[in-house]
């Protein structure tokens, strides 16, 4: 994971695993991105390739911890099975999922 700050909002990056194995080393890090930015806060998880219920665990969590700070939660470039796995636990209707730019137009 790697983060960067542009005008107005942050940025982090997620590997190609979100799961058990590397949630203990990702969810501080999250936690610190929220607590030191303002502003969105965008997640990106163009990588994406494996998601399990602890990853979703943290993203929850993340969104929750970013509403307190009050500040919004992003998830960029989700790949369609990802996208799945969120519809499918109804989760898209919780965490903010941007829309490809050849969606909205």
């Amino acid at each position: 994971m790697r983060g960067r700050m542009a005008a107005g909002c942050q940025e982090v990056h997620v590997g190609s695993r979100l799961d058990v194995g590397t949630v203990a080393e990702l969810r501080p890090r999250l936690h610190e991105a929220v607590e030191s930015g303002e502003g969105d806060m965008f997640v990106d998880l163009s990588g994406l390739e494996m998601i399990d219920s602890a990853g979703l665990g943290v993203l929850v969590g993340t969104h929750r911890r970013a509403l307190r700070a009050g500040r919004r939660l992003v998830l960029r470039g989700v790949p369609p099975r990802v996208m799945r796995v969120l519809a499918i636990t109804r989760l898209h209707r919780v965490l903010r999922v941007e829309l490809p730019v050849a969606a909205v137009a």
